[in-house]
This record gives structure tokens, sequence and C-alpha cells, in this order.
């Protein structure tokens, strides 16, 4: 056993590079013990993230299966599951803790416990994995062993488990890493930083059709409510618009006080320019009806209706690296970014809640009307502007 065991060593401390997923470092892992005579029938490994919404992600391997890959959200830690099972004993002990399941069960036998008993678990333990960081998480192992794990089986799992931490750490880095990229920068920018494209200047033409939108009166109510409702409002207005934008395809780009700017790229031939904006007019409609609904909830709580105003128009935008050495922000800049901020100043004018550009609003005429020409600041020719047929007739504040 020694030297295979030795083998699984070498294989962690060379990174596992043989696989690519992290439930896939688990899986080999488990079934080279397996073969090494350590009698595994279920192992779990519960790695708490840095992640605004997620507390952490669970790896469950059982033979025979693919490994299941679960995440828990923050609240989990409130239940009464998570409270008392041996993964929390881990962390607050940092210790180990071991359950042998073959005598009868506590009156207090937690019911996890029971349901390995009732699996025919013999024998159950959650050890700490320590990250360089200082970071404690947990391994759990379990065996339907009549006689449970024996000192050399345990042996084995020991020798395993600091190459193991080191791995786990570093995949759960990498994730970490992509996740707050995503999270703070947008899906697409956060991929590319992490492929490199980091330099200050470096940006690329891109083809998009642009998302940009405001909150209606929120100076008036931001200097009315207290800044928490003010957090709250603002948190709750982009959930109306942000998993709709997200669900059609496209990336969130920026938030600008009660302002977002997204894009739903193109392909550089304008092929799937009908489709791409299709899937724009679909998200704004979405998003017009959740922000609708919004306001029916939680208007009077705020004082005045939750309304907004959105600007659609396509073209080129330069996406990229801009600022200053040392602080950079991933965004996209240009004269078709301009006119959509320019259009939707437009829509509060005429009362609107979506309002394209010319170009956006030829990918859907039979949707789209007429407004008339607008002169707009920064732009020498005065441009034309479309709205919603559904819109019609609506007035200045009025739900759309």
């Amino acid at each position: 056993m020694a030297g295979s065991v030795s083998q699984i060593v070498d294989w962690l401390a060379d990174g596992a590079r043989s696989t690519g997923r992290a439930e896939d470092v688990l899986k080999k892992l488990c079934e080279d013990l397996s073969a090494c005579g350590v009698p595994l029938w279920r192992v779990g490994v519960f790695v708490r993230t840095l992640h605004p919404d997620v507390f952490g992600r669970s790896f469950v391997w059982r033979p025979g299966t693919d490994v299941v890959v679960s995440q828990a959200p923050h609240t989990i830690t409130t239940t009464d599951a998570y409270i008392k099972s041996p993964v929390v004993t881990v962390y607050e002990t940092a210790r180990p803790v071991r359950y042998r399941l073959t005598g009868p069960p506590a009156e207090d036998e937690i019911e996890f416990l029971r349901e390995m008993r009732a699996e025919g678990v013999t024998d159950y333990v959650a050890v700490p994995l320590m990250f360089t960081d200082g970071s404690l998480h947990c391994a759990t192992w379990s065996t339907k062993n009549p006689d449970g794990f024996t000192d050399a089986h345990f042996a084995a799992i020991n020798c395993i488990l600091p190459a193991f931490a080191r791995v786990a750490e570093i995949r759960a880095l990498q994730r970490t890493a992509g996740n707050l990229l995503d999270t703070y920068v947008g899906n697409s920018a956060g991929a590319r930083i992490l492929a490199g494209q980091i330099r200050r200047g470096h940006a690329e033409k891109m083809h998009a059709a642009i998302w940009l939108s405001d909150m209606r009166g929120f100076t008036t109510m931001s200097d009315r409510l207290p800044a928490e409702t003010v957090v709250d409002v603002l948190n709750r207005y982009f959930e109306c618009q942000v998993p709709t934008v997200r669900d059609h395809g496209g990336e969130v780009l920026k938030f600008m006080g009660d302002g977002m700017l997204a894009i739903f790229p193109v392909a550089s031939d304008n092929s799937d320019l009908d489709e791409v904006c299709g899937r724009v007019l679909s998200a704004a409609r979405d998003a017009r009806g959740k922000v609708a609904s919004l306001s029916q909830q939680s208007g009077t709580e705020y004082g005045q209706p939750l309304r907004f105003g959105l600007a659609l128009h396509v073209g080129e935008v330069l996406y990229g690296n801009i600022g200053a050495p040392g602080r950079l922000d991933f965004t996209c800049i240009g004269p078709a970014v301009n006119l959509a901020a320019r259009l939707e100043k437009v829509a509060a004018r005429l009362g609107r809640t979506v309002i394209a550009s010319a170009k956006f609003a030829a990918q859907s005429p039979s949707e789209m009307e007429e407004l008339g020409e607008f002169e707009v600041a920064g732009f020498a020719a005065a441009q034309t502007a479309y709205g919603l047929r559904d819109e019609s007739g609506t007035s200045a504040g009025a739900p759309a």
C-alpha cells in the first residue's frame, strides 16, 4: 500500500495536472485510494468560498458515480442541519471527529448520521483541510467495512491530506478569482482579465447592442430616504434587470449610481444582428415588467413609484482596459455608447420607458414607432428616436 499511496502523493504534489476540474481530482483520488485498499464508501470535501451569494461548495464522491457538486447560500449557516453537522465541529475545533456507527445510536444522534447508518456506513470521520492562508475547510471519509477504518487506512488518508489540501486550495483560489471578477466586472470581462488582457490601453473593437438604463427620480429619492433604504432600493431595482440581461446573452459592465450599462455582443459581420436585437427587446420587456411589479409591491414604501428609462442602440464600441497606472476599469466607450446615453435622456423627456436608435429600431420595425428627430449633445446631426408601439399613449411618469 505504501508505494501506491506515495504515487498518489506525488501526483497531488505535481498539482494533479492530469485532471481538469476539481471534481475530477476528487474522483481520481478516491478511486486510487480504493485501489490501494482503503475501503471508501462516501467522501465529501467542503470548501468555504469568498462570494457574495455563496457560502461554500461541496463535492461528494461515491464509488461508481460522478462527483456531485453543489453550493450553499450564506443562509445555510442558520439551519439546524448545518449547526449540528460534523463539518461545523471541525470548523470550530480544527480537530478531526470520528463516529463509529456499528453500535446503537445515541438518542441525540443527528439526522445525517442516521442516514449514514441506513446506508450501511460503519465508520465516519471528518478532518480539517488547512489552507496556507489559515482558513479551515473540511474533508469527510466514510466506509462500510465491518471493522471500520483501520490504522493502516487512516495512515493512508493522513499521508495524502497535506498535498490534497494544497491542490484543493489552488483550485479554490482559481475559482474564487473567477467568481469575483465575474461579480465585479462581468463574466466576459473577467475571463479576458484572467486570460491576460490586463495592460492599460489594451482594447479591441466590438459590435454590440447597447443597453443603458437610468432610474427616474432617484436624486429626489436619495435625498429624502435614509441611506440604507436607498441601497435597498438600488439592489432590488437592479435585480429586476441584471438577471434578465444575463439570461438573454448580455453582460453588465457598469453601475453608475442608478444607471446601468450592458452590452450584447454581435458578430463582426452582423450576421446575428436580428437575433441579438430580438433578445435585447425581450430582455427590455422582461425588465420593464419586473420594475413595474416592484413598484406595485414597494413603491409606496419608498414614497414614490419606481420608474426607469432604457435606451437601446447598436454599433461599434471600444472594449478594454481604461484608467491610470494601478487603477483600471474594463469597460466600453465610443460614440455608440455616448448616443445611447443621450437617447436615455430623450426617453425621460418623452415619458417613455424604452427608446431606441434608428439602427436598433431597423431590426424590429414592426415593434417600433418613430417618435421624431431630436437634437442631442455632442452629435452634429439630429437623431431619430423610436419607441415601442405598446407604449404609445403613455405619459411621463405613467407605468409602462
